[in-house]
């Protein structure tokens, strides 16, 4: 029962049932400097992960 979040390549498993937000939290990935996407669709902080979903994390770069 896990999900896979993936970004540049590097792989983190967190469990199903948690929020977006949440499980990047528990790996360590402020949510704010990532943008998810499910199926190649943008999902917010507060979607429910589900068993074996791949989500690709794309890091948002802001600059002056």
């Amino acid at each position: 029962m896990t999900v896979k979040l993936i970004l540049r390549g590097q792989e983190y498993e967190v469990k199903s049932g948690m929020t977006l937000r949440h499980s990047l939290l528990k790996v360590d990935l402020q949510p704010e400097a990532v943008l998810a996407t499910r199926q190649g669709e943008m999902i917010t902080e507060d979607e429910i992960l589900r068993d074996g979903e791949l989500i690709q994390l794309v890091a948002v770069i802001s600059g002056g």
